[in-house]
């Protein structure tokens, strides 16, 4: 586990600016915590890297947002999540963004079409309220990243645990 204590959002932007670098296509990543604990400044900051151009706001009642990345934007995956395949380009397209906050069961998401988009080589998926999602990632590889208010103001402690499989 990773654990990082950032003093505001720009912070929690540059970490996951800092965390889009070492991602590749079919990468889950769950996002737990509070909230406003910062999960979609957290995505905001991914999706920029990334090159996604759209806007991000939390998908809370349409339950995913598929958001293209700029035309010609190459992403090369790099450090340690992914050591092995450090070196190979990958071709990522879309950013899927979806918040199981409102679900009930985590068929929910999948009968809105995630299920479409786990594991495609062109494609990152980010879920809020991820640990709701659990039952539909069996035999997957995914992330765990919790995101806890800190003592202070906009103080965040940010918890990452990677290469987990449900």
């Amino acid at each position: 586990m990773t654990r990082f204590t950032l003093k505001n959002e720009q912070q929690t932007l540059a970490l996951a600016r800092r965390l889009a670098r070492t991602l590749r296509g079919g990468d889950v990543l769950l996002l737990q915590g509070e909230l406003g604990a910062g999960k979609t400044t957290f995505v905001r900051g991914l999706a920029r890297a990334l090159g996604v151009r759209s806007r991000i706001k939390s998908p809370t009642f349409t339950l995913i947002h598929v958001h293209e990345l700029a035309k010609g934007k190459e992403h090369r995956a790099k450090g340690t999540l992914h050591k092995t395949l450090s070196s190979k380009l990958y071709a990522l397209r879309y950013l899927v963004h979806c918040d199981a906050y409102r679900i009930k069961r985590a068929r929910e998401l999948r009968d809105a079409g995630l299920m479409d988009w786990l594991g495609r080589p062109d494609t990152l998926v980010v879920v809020e309220w991820g640990e709701k999602i659990k039952p539909l990632l069996k035999g997957r590889r995914y992330i765990l990243i919790k995101f806890e208010h800190g003592e202070q103001g906009n103080q965040r402690i940010i918890k990452m645990m990677a290469s987990l499989q449900s």
